[in-house]
């Protein structure tokens, strides 16, 4: 696995599948399965209309929300641990609209933060 940026390691194998099965959970809209692997208290980026969302309840309005206008996928490309122990995830993203339309094809990067291997914070980075 190639990482970028001293001071960056493999991530954990388990922690790693943990994510693997997040994205493909999300790219299928099962939202429960993915807020099971989120803190209840979760810090969620609105990467949609701004700003962030906080907890299950909210968390889940807001893709509910995005999946009624827009068509999402993510997938992780690249897992690194950063030194204060965030997880970051290089992640090709691609956005189309209701009609099929392409809005946006890009990279990002997804940077978590856990408790109790939990996600509590997650944030976008372009």
């Amino acid at each position: 696995m190639k990482l970028e940026g001293a001071g960056m390691r493999d991530t954990d194998d388990t922690i790693q599948a943990m994510f693997e099965r997040l994205y493909e959970r999300f790219n299928a809209r099962d939202i429960d399965a993915v807020l099971v692997h989120l803190t209840q208290d979760v810090d969620w980026p609105n990467g949609w209309e701004g700003g962030y969302v906080h907890g299950h309840d909210a968390v889940r309005d807001y893709w509910t929300r995005q999946w009624a206008a827009i068509d999402g996928t993510v997938t992780p490309q690249r897992f690194s641990t950063q030194p204060d122990g965030r997880i970051d995830v290089t992640v090709h993203q691609v956005v189309r609209n209701l009609e099929g339309e392409l809005v946006e094809d890009t990279t990002v990067h997804h940077t978590y933060r856990l408790r109790d291997d939990k996600v509590e914070h997650m944030e976008i980075r372009k």
